[in-house]
């Protein structure tokens, strides 16, 4: 089945997570891969493509950086604020994040960031275009970290894709082909006279789904540093 990722689509999405039930969206914590590639580093100014309902860039705030946290959804961004002024009362999180309703396919924001990150967003437009347009928000020596889907081949040749991330810009069946890659593609977009690869992994975890079965989840993590 084919996406349009518009607006419509992920309003849509996002209400019909407002449930508040296990691995609703917008209640679970942050991508694990956020702490182990952005964890070491000191904390600056940073932009959250697609941040859904929020809980990357409120990890980002309660460690010091300043966020903005772009999303096509204004009834994602609504959740995410709801949680960080549930969470941030004592950190300062709500001070150190600003949410931008944006569809990241047209809008371009007006200055550079020393991390640009983005957890299994969908735009409309295609995946790997996409990740040319935000790595282009990367200031000189700043970081780009992606995580999306991961494409997958059997033997037979059939293609196979990532479960959604429950509670993210997710799905509960196999995301379509167009939003899925391989590290190999992301990181051969990123010239490597311009970008140094820390990270270019493929990983499988596994997250409860409904009646707390296994729901294997397949990842693509990729980290660069933008040379400068």
């Amino acid at each position: 089945m084919t996406h349009g990722f518009d607006k419509d689509y992920w309003e849509r999405h996002w209400q019909r997570g407002r449930d508040g039930g296990p691995g609703s969206m917008g209640g679970n914590p942050p991508n694990p891969y956020l702490a182990r590639e952005i964890g070491g580093l000191g904390p600056g100014t940073a932009l959250d493509a697609g941040c859904g309902g929020g809980a990357e860039a409120i990890w980002l705030a309660s460690h010091g950086w300043e966020v903005t946290a772009a999303d096509i959804s204004s009834e994602a961004l609504a959740r995410a604020a709801e949680r960080a002024a549930a969470n941030g009362v004592a950190s300062g999180v709500r001070e150190r994040v600003r949410w931008v309703e944006a569809d990241l396919g047209v809008w371009s924001p007006d200055t550079r960031y020393d991390l640009v990150m983005t957890h299994y967003a969908h735009p409309a437009m295609p995946q790997l275009e996409f990740y040319d347009r935000i790595a282009g928000w990367v200031a000189p020596g700043g970081t780009l970290l992606i995580v999306g889907h991961l494409h997958t081949t059997d033997s037979g040749g059939h293609g196979h894709h990532s479960h959604g991330h429950h509670g993210h810009h997710g799905h509960g069946h196999h995301p379509p082909a167009e939003a899925s890659v391989t590290s190999a593609a992301v990181a051969a977009r990123l010239d490597g006279t311009e970008w140094e690869i820390v990270t270019a992994e493929e990983h499988v975890r596994t997250l409860s789904g409904d009646g707390g079965r296994e729901v294997p989840l397949y990842d693509v993590v990729v980290r660069a540093t933008r040379r400068g």
